[in-house]
């Protein structure tokens, strides 16, 4: 947090520096770029033949999605298995199998073989399982190793992996058309049916290591392991253990487990909003969001800075993923950073942080934010209104550190001249607004979230094809950018489906890790575990040190948001947001519930929405937060920066999103709940000028340097403004009153004596 931003520019860079060709390709390229051509991973030299495939594949279950929102969802075992089955048979013809090119990859590589083959012989000989499931397992292990080891491709795909993708589809469709059975025979053990449910598990954790890497695989296979192995485990964890066929019938069988909730959203609500977001990219709206974003902040001090972090604000509305976020508008603003003289892991760290902040600004936040609905049974208006100003102070407080620290380290903007006019494009363009503006409108009239992402993406198009009749009928129709033609909409669908294939993915095993949980009933146990942890450990140590000035709840309440953040900070070294909120709220949610509730029979609404935004911020953070933080890696890798050095200054720039979800947990008149319209605008108000506060202390400059004691001053009084009391908010306003004027008058000194120096520097007349 007191990091200072590293730099390699001189003083005072301004925009004369910036004034050549190089700089103006660099806004040209920022401006053209878009998101949907980039998905990091896929193959990227596949034949005529399997790009077909793939593009028939991706469109039909775009389609089935749109067929449903329209006409109705089908039963939910055959609506998510359709779903899935797509989406695993597409993961296997789109992502190859990870290299083995190093040593160390191929002893892994081979040691996962004889891991697989010793646990097959193990079950066997035991008796632990039956050969519907030892055999399927064994053709699985084998398919698996012949995509990195057997170079047979016809037609340039390897064979092994069209093969998984056949399976992948099949035991998908298998629920499909048999899921009335299936349904009708719940609690009998079926051999066809659990050969069919071991094949679907094993292929979920393949494809989740091939789309999200090891880390969730390792979690889930641990979990699955751990509903076995529950007899032999000591204390809390001990259960009395499930057999492989009760295991696999839960989890793949069923509602409880891969099809669960996760799944449930991302196969009705997710992929709808997806297909929403493509079809905005094709319309044009990154563009004029990256151009809104150029003539807004562009040339302001810091200005390319700036306009990263207005550009992945405006992009995370229609996206929601941080790490794609990173990749796409990162390309292009890193360099334009570093060239206005901010290091490598400083220009990084802006990218990373404000593309984290897309998963948590509305209308279409991630994936996770989806899910809760189903946890909270909160309406999603209700949650993008209780989303709205954690979300500004996010995105403001990030700007107040990028804004002071160009200060500090004298760099200016880019040069008007080479900035979009921003009331000439909002006269050209602004009708790109409509299809979110509709979106929100459909919300607010009490439209579910599936019908109002249909209207909305009915919207986008029709926007679109009136724009085209306008510019027709003033003869400016060839002129027109980003027009939606047949095929720009089947690209846009099939795009949507490419976009989506982590979330089924993610979804589908984070439902195994929940529906083990659910299975053994490790969440109560773990939920009550932490809540005696900050009972008896914690929280007598807390009322130590502050001297009593937090009751035993207050103290209660801070030492287990303390615990639930580490919880979801420590699963997000390499488990993506999705499967982190639903695993910390399965676990975590539910004890800051306990305690928010005390002695009420039931949680109020607000009570439910404090907890799951904490823990979904935090799921959201992770990504930023050093070790492995998956976004800043991302940045790093384009700006050539060092990327726990480029997570650091992530921390440093997006401190709101550490310091927020705390105090909205003790205020939540930060999420508009138990607020009217008065209170709420004067808490966000007041709320503002507290995270300017926290940003100033965190950077140590306004006018000039402020040292130590002033600035956790600061910050002290920063807090006080963020909790919504009247003794908070005239605190904060005295100290933030005395530091700005003290500034001031320390800054007109230091310019009053700077301007004798600089008369006789005046070039003498001709």
């Amino acid at each position: 947090m007191t990091t200072d931003p590293p730099s390699t520019a001189p003083p005072e860079k301004g925009a004369d520096d910036f004034s050549d060709i190089e700089l103006q390709k660099e806004v040209a390229e920022l401006e053209g770029h878009n998101l949907a051509e980039e998905t990091a991973g896929t193959r990227r030299d596949i034949r005529a033949v399997w790009r077909w495939t793939i593009f028939a594949v991706g469109l039909v279950l775009s389609l089935f999605h749109l067929y449903t929102g329209y006409f109705g969802t089908l039963p939910g075992l055959q609506q998510r298995s359709f779903h899935l089955a797509l989406g695993l048979g597409l993961v296997f013809l789109l992502y190859p199998s990870s290299p083995q090119d190093t040593r160390r990859q191929r002893w892994y590589g081979w040691g996962l073989i004889a891991a697989g083959i010793g646990l097959i012989v193990y079950v066997q000989v035991e008796g632990i399982a039956d050969w519907y499931v030892w055999a399927p397992g064994a053709g699985i292990l084998a398919l698996v190793q012949a995509a990195r080891y057997v170079p047979w491709q016809p037609m340039g795909m390897p064979a092994a992996d069209v093969l998984l993708a056949l399976l992948g589809a099949g035991s998908g469709l298998f629920l499909f058309f048999a899921y009335e059975d299936i349904v009708s025979s719940v609690g009998v053990i079926n051999p066809v049916y659990v050969a069919v449910g071991t094949v679907g598990l094993l292929l979920v954790l393949v494809a989740a290591q091939r789309t999200l890497g090891a880390a969730l695989v390792i979690l889930a296979g641990l979990m699955l392991a751990y509903a076995f192995f529950g007899p032999f485990l000591p204390g809390f964890l001990h259960h009395s253990g499930y057999s492989i066929d009760r295991i696999v019938s839960t989890l793949f069988l069923g509602t409880e487990g891969v099809f669960g909730t996760p799944l449930a959203i991302s196969s009705t609500f997710i992929f709808l909003f997806l297909i929403f977001s493509a079809m905005l990219a094709r319309t044009g709206m990154e563009r004029f969001f990256t151009d809104l974003a150029l003539g807004l902040t562009g040339g302001t001090t810091g200005g390319t800075a700036k306009v990263a972090v207005v550009t992945s604000a405006f992009s995370g509305t229609i996206t929601g993923s941080s790490v794609a976020n990173t990749v796409s508008n990162g390309a292009f603003t890193i360099p334009m950073m570093k060239r206005s003289g901010y290091h490598a892991n400083y220009a990084g760290a802006v990218e990373a942080a404000s593309s984290t902040g897309g998963q948590i600004a509305p209308p279409v936040m991630g994936a996770a934010a989806f899910i809760m609905i189903e946890f909270t049974g909160v309406p999603y208006l209700q949650i993008m209104q209780a989303a709205i100003v954690p979300a500004a102070l996010f995105f403001i407080a990030q700007f107040v550190v990028v804004h002071y620290d160009a200060k500090k380290l004298g760099i200016r903007g880019v040069p008007r001249e080479l900035l979009p006019n921003v009331r000439m494009l909002m006269a050209t363009k602004g009708y790109l607004l409509v299809p979110i503006i509709g979106l929100f409108v459909l919300l607010s009239l009490g439209f579910s979230p599936i019908r109002s992402a249909m209207g909305a993406i009915a919207l986008t198009v029709g926007v679109n094809l009136l724009a085209q009749l306008v510019a027709l009928a003033l003869r400016r129709w060839r002129g027109m950018d980003d027009r939606l033609t047949l095929w720009t909409l089947l690209d846009g669908l099939v795009d949507a489906t490419r976009v989506a294939l982590p979330i089924i993915i993610a979804c589908a095993a984070a439902g195994i890790i929940a529906g083990v949980i659910t299975l053994t009933g490790l969440g109560l146990r773990l939920s009550g575990g932490l809540v005696n942890l900050a009972e008896d450990v914690l929280s007598p140590g807390l009322q130590l040190i502050t001297f009593g000035l937090l009751d035993p709840t207050q103290s209660l309440l801070f030492c287990t948001l303390l615990l639930s953040m580490l919880a979801c900070l420590i699963l997000g070294i390499g488990v993506p947001t999705t499967a982190n909120y639903v695993i910390t709220a399965t676990l975590a949610a539910p004890a800051i519930i306990a305690i928010l509730q005390a002695d009420l029979a039931e949680p109020t609404v607000a009570m439910l929405l404090m907890a799951h935004m904490f823990v979904y911020y935090f799921g959201v953070m992770a990504d930023i937060t050093p070790p492995v933080c998956l976004a800043a890696y991302a940045a790093a890798g384009i700006s050539g920066g060092n990327p726990i050095m480029t997570g650091v200054y992530s921390v440093r720039i997006a401190v709101s999103g550490f310091v927020v979800p705390y105090m909205f947990v003790f205020s939540p008149q930060l999420l508009l709940q138990e607020t009217g319209w008065v209170e709420g605008t004067w808490v966000f108000l007041t709320a503002v000028l507290g995270i300017v506060l926290v940003g100033v202390a965190v950077v140590g400059h306004l006018n000039t340097d402020i040292n130590w004691v002033l600035r956790i001053v600061a910050a002290l009084g920063g807090l006080a403004l963020l909790h919504a009391s009247w003794q908070g908010d005239l605190a904060g306003f005295v100290i933030g009153a005395a530091l700005f004027a003290w500034q001031y008058w320390a800054g007109r000194g230091g310019r009053a004596q700077a301007a004798p120096a600089a008369a006789p520097a005046a070039p003498a007349a001709n």
